[in-house]
């Protein structure tokens, strides 16, 4: 029997739906002998983690909470605890948010990042589209702000992509090389930053190509629903709006994937 070629690191929290939905799509569209799934439940102690006891195809960590850790502490610590029992060649991080939606999904992965053996990983940084027009307005806007703030003097700011607001590899969907990791030491998790920005600085700083992939290329093979966790656990943000609106997007995005057939379809938990 073959020996996986990926393993697939899944944080769960509290999405029931979302993760029957997730781990029924992952066992619908992807050859189980390429994969081994590690799902890391991180203290929901709901129906959640009932489900994830039931299914014998997973391998499942049941994470307890440390007291005073933020949320993006905790998702990252989530990733590092599976991380340590992976010996496959690749390793993959997504969230039960993350929808794949074409049987040729993991292919597609695995052939961009064996483009060259100096690729350590390759994944997204937002996974949508959006108009052509609308990247080139947002794209000039932050030019000028750029050109505005260096012209002031201001150092402290928030645009993205630029300083310390570089952009990375997100853990909704991002493959690495193994055994780069292992031999640099690295690990999802860095004190407070968001989980894999430091390892990927770290990897480019090592020298290695970090390759992101378009999201016009990826949405054919997958979805994913931003701050799905977030909007379904209204606790962890004070953002009412944006819970909101999230709820509205995840609503379109299951009718999109005809999610009903799929979450009435236990057969794809055996």
């Amino acid at each position: 029997m073959s020996q996986p070629l990926v393993s697939i690191l899944i944080p769960n929290y509290k999405t029931l739906e979302l993760t029957k939905l997730c781990l029924r799509l992952l066992r619908k569209y992807t050859r189980m002998e390429k994969i081994k799934v590690i799902v890391i439940d991180n203290a929901s102690q709901d129906a959640s983690l009932d489900y994830l006891r039931t299914l014998a195809w997973i391998e499942l960590i049941e994470r307890q909470a440390i007291s005073g850790e933020s949320p993006v502490q905790a998702h990252s610590r989530a990733l590092d605890l599976a991380l340590a029992r992976v010996a496959t060649p690749y390793v993959l991080s997504i969230h039960t948010d993350t929808l794949v939606k074409h049987p040729m999904w993991l292919e597609f992965l695995i052939s961009e990042i064996e483009h060259s053996p100096r690729i350590a990983g390759v994944g997204s940084w937002k996974l949508e589209c959006k108009p052509y027009w609308q990247q080139v307005l947002k794209a000039v806007e932050s030019k000028m702000q750029q050109f505005y703030y260096q012209l002031i003097g201001k150092t402290q700011h928030g645009l993205q992509g630029v300083g310390e607001n570089y952009f990375y590899l997100r853990s909704h969907c991002a493959m690495y090389r193994t055994e780069i990791l292992q031999e640099l030491n690295l690990h999802f998790s860095d004190g407070d930053a968001v989980a894999g920005k430091v390892m990927y600085k770290s990897l480019v700083d090592a020298g290695y190509e970090m390759v992101f992939l378009s999201p016009e290329k990826l949405v054919h093979y997958l979805e994913h629903i931003n701050h799905a966790t977030v909007v379904l656990n209204p606790e962890l943000s004070s953002r009412k709006k944006s819970v909101t609106k999230g709820l509205r997007r995840i609503k379109k995005t299951l009718a999109d994937l005809n999610a009903d057939k799929i979450l009435q379809d236990v057969q794809l938990d055996n």
